[in-house]
C-alpha cells in the first residue's frame, strides 16, 4: 500500500465552517451522516429533486486514509468503492438505484427510461455505456456523474419531473454539453426552460485552474465571450473559470439566472473536502472520484 504524507492533500483552511455562509446565500448546505458529508442544493430539493455533491470525507479507501472514493476502480478496490457507495446513500431516505455511464469526455447523453434500464448489469463493476450526461423521469433512479475537478452539473424540472446529471470537464464545456441534456429532457420529457433549475457543483474554477494554449484556442475558436473566461497567467497560459462557462450555456438554452445556483469552492482549492484530479494525481499516483447525484421519488 503507498504511504502517502497527510500534507499533500490538506489546506491551511478550516474544513467546512469558513464555507457555511457563502454556500448558504448560493443556496447549498451541508447534510452529514456517520461521518460522510456531501453538499446539497436547497432550491433543487425544494423542488422535489434529491441531489447531493459528494466530498472525500468518511469513507475507507486508503486515499490516504478514510476516503469516500465513489468510484475510479482501476485506482481502487472494489470493495471500498462499493462500501463508500453504501456509506454514501445512507444520506438519503428510501431505496435507490445508482446509474451511471463510464465517462469519456465526449457529447453522448442517455436516457434513462426505467428502473430495470438504470439497474447495472450482474458482475460489471461499473457502468456499461458510454455518455457524459444523464437524462430521466424515472422515480428512484439516482442519476450519477463521476467527477475530480470537471465541472458537474444537476438539473430538475419541476413540472414535467425530469432530471438530468452532466459531466462537464474543459471538453465537454467547449463542446457544450450541457446544451445538449437540456435539449435531450426537452425532447424527451417535454421540459421548458422556464421550469428547470440547476446546480452547479464544486470543481477546479478560476483561482486555480491553469490551461494551456490548446484549450484557449478551443474556447476563443467557439466561444465569443471566452476571454471573460480566461485571465492571462503567462505565455500562452490563462486560468479559466469552468464554473462561468457552464452558467452561460444554462443561460444561453433559456433558464434564468436566478434559477441557477453555483457551489462557491474549488476541488484543487479545497481539496481538504475534494478531490483534485490535477492536483493529486501526479504527486499520489492515483486519485479518488467524487459523485453528484440527482432524482425524484
Amino acid at each position: 500500500m503507498m504511504s502517502t504524507p497527510i500534507e499533500m492533500i490538506t489546506t491551511d483552511k478550516e474544513p467546512l465552517a469558513s464555507d457555511d455562509a457563502a454556500l448558504q446565500a448560493a443556496g447549498f448546505y451541508w447534510r452529514e451522516r456517520d461521518g460522510v458529508r456531501a453538499l446539497i442544493c436547497a432550491p433543487l430539493e425544494r423542488d422535489g429533486f434529491t441531489n447531493a455533491f459528494s466530498t472525500r470525507l468518511g469513507g475507507v479507501s486508503p486515499m490516504p486514509d478514510q476516503a469516500l472514493n465513489l468510484a475510479g476502480f482501476n485506482e481502487d478496490d472494489s470493495a471500498n468503492i462499493y462500501e463508500n457507495r453504501r456509506r454514501f446513500l445512507k444520506l438519503f431516505d428510501d431505496d435507490w438505484v445508482l446509474t451511471g455511464c463510464w465517462q469519456v469526455h465526449g457529447i453522448d447523453v442517455r436516457v434513462v427510461h426505467s428502473e430495470a434500464e438504470a439497474k447495472p448489469k450482474p458482475g460489471v463493476p461499473g457502468d456499461d455505456e458510454y455518455c457524459d450526461a444523464l437524462v430521466s423521469n424515472t422515480p428512484k433512479v439516482l442519476l450519477t456523474v463521476k467527477t475530480a475537478d470537471c465541472v458537474p452539473v444537476l438539473i430538475g424540472d419541476h413540472v414535467t419531473r425530469s432530471f438530468a446529471a452532466v459531466h462537464a470537464g474543459w471538453r465537454g464545456t467547449s463542446s457544450s454539453i450541457v446544451k445538449r441534456a437540456i435539449e435531450k429532457l426537452q425532447s424527451e420529457f417535454g421540459a421548458r426552460a422556464k421550469d428547470i433549475r440547476a446546480a452547479i457543483g464544486p470543481a477546479a474554477n478560476a483561482c486555480c485552474y491553469e490551461v494551456g494554449s490548446e484549450v484557449i484556442s478551443v474556447f476563443k475558436e467557439r466561444f465569443t465571450q471566452a476571454n471573460k473566461l480566461l485571465t492571462t497567467t503567462r505565455e500562452a497560459h490563462a486560468r479559466i473559470d469552468l464554473h462561468q462557462a457552464n452558467r452561460d450555456q444554462l443561460i444561453d438554452s433559456g433558464i434564468s439566472s436566478d434559477r441557477i445556483h453555483i457551489a462557491p469552492l474549488c476541488t484543487m482549492d479545497r481539496n481538504d473536502l475534494f478531490f483534485s484530479y490535477r492536483r493529486e494525481k501526479q504527486k499520489l499516483g492515483r486519485v479518488g472520484r467524487l459523485m453528484s447525484v440527482i432524482g425524484t421519488r
